[in-house]
């Protein structure tokens, strides 16, 4: 990003710093750019000026993530993109069952056996892992399965901090694992860019 738009720094042109983004307008061109974890500057200038633009995409926070679907959970701690605590597990849940009978409602009940355990097992791990990092954690990445993620918050009520602080993209990733973690901050620290 810096280097495609460093060249513009300085020309004529409206930069507009608000809401979390900056428009920059140049030569026709209009481009806004919301960097990952939202730009604090504010103000209006006559050139283009990205200075505080840089300077966001540049800046290094320290991010929780808790990736989670059925079959496996992925729990970590980024210092910018370094990975300093995680843990994965994995846990077979059966498939559904398409055919119907009793056996169906013996298939059904074991896999929601299976599921509550996994639930279990990744908002103990979770706690295990974030929680001593709660006070330097400023923001959560949340990933896998929606409705498994919502499942590991609700399973044990001292993660609702993950909740508050988690950013609005959701990482639906295929399969959460250690590989998963590790090149989780390419997509992390993304800027949202509209505009040519």
């Amino acid at each position: 990003m810096r280097k495609r738009l460093a060249p513009l720094d300085g020309d004529p042109g409206r930069t507009t710093y608000a809401d979390g983004a900056v428009q920059v307008e140049s030569a026709g061109q209009e481009i806004v750019v919301r960097p990952a974890f939202g730009l604090a500057h504010t103000g209006e200038y006559d050139t283009v000026h990205l200075g505080p633009l840089f300077d966001a995409l540049a800046e290094d926070h320290v991010v929780g993530v808790l990736l989670v679907r059925l079959g496996g959970y992925a729990v970590g701690v980024f210092e910018g993109e370094r990975l300093v605590a995680s843990k994965v597990g994995s846990r077979f849940v059966k498939g559904r069952h398409k055919k119907g009978g009793s056996s169906a409602n013996r298939f059904r009940r074991r896999r929601e056996e299976q599921a509550r355990a996994l639930i279990e097992e990744a908002a103990e791990t979770a706690a295990a892992v974030l929680e001593p990092w709660r006070n330097r954690i400023e923001v959560v990445a949340l990933g896998g399965d929606r409705t498994a993620i919502a499942n590991v918050l609700a399973a044990r009520p001292g993660l609702g901090w993950l909740a508050e602080r988690a950013v609005s993209r959701f990482f639906p990733v295929p399969r959460p694992r250690r590989e998963t973690l590790e090149r989780l901050p390419y997509d992390l620290y993304a800027a949202e860019v509209v505009g040519e």
